[in-house]
């Protein structure tokens, strides 16, 4: 996400902590919000589908498969 959409995040939430802010402004930090998570699962996907769970008897299980084996 560029610099400038993260500091007009921040500029808004300084912006509520002293009034309340305006339809267009909850919109828009809603949307920004929406877009910097976006942005952060897209970062670490690839890391996290690339990721194994190496147990104690040697198996090793990717990650997204790990919560359903069985213990």
């Amino acid at each position: 996400m560029e610099k400038h959409h993260i500091d007009r995040i921040n500029e808004l939430s300084r912006i509520a902590r002293e009034r309340a802010l305006t339809d267009d402004e909850q919109r828009e930090r809603g949307e920004l919000r929406q877009n910097y998570l976006a942005a952060f699962r897209r970062q670490f996907r690839s890391q996290l589908e690339n990721t194994v769970v190496q147990y104690p008897d040697g198996t090793c299980v990717p990650l997204r498969d790990a919560a359903q084996r069985p213990e």
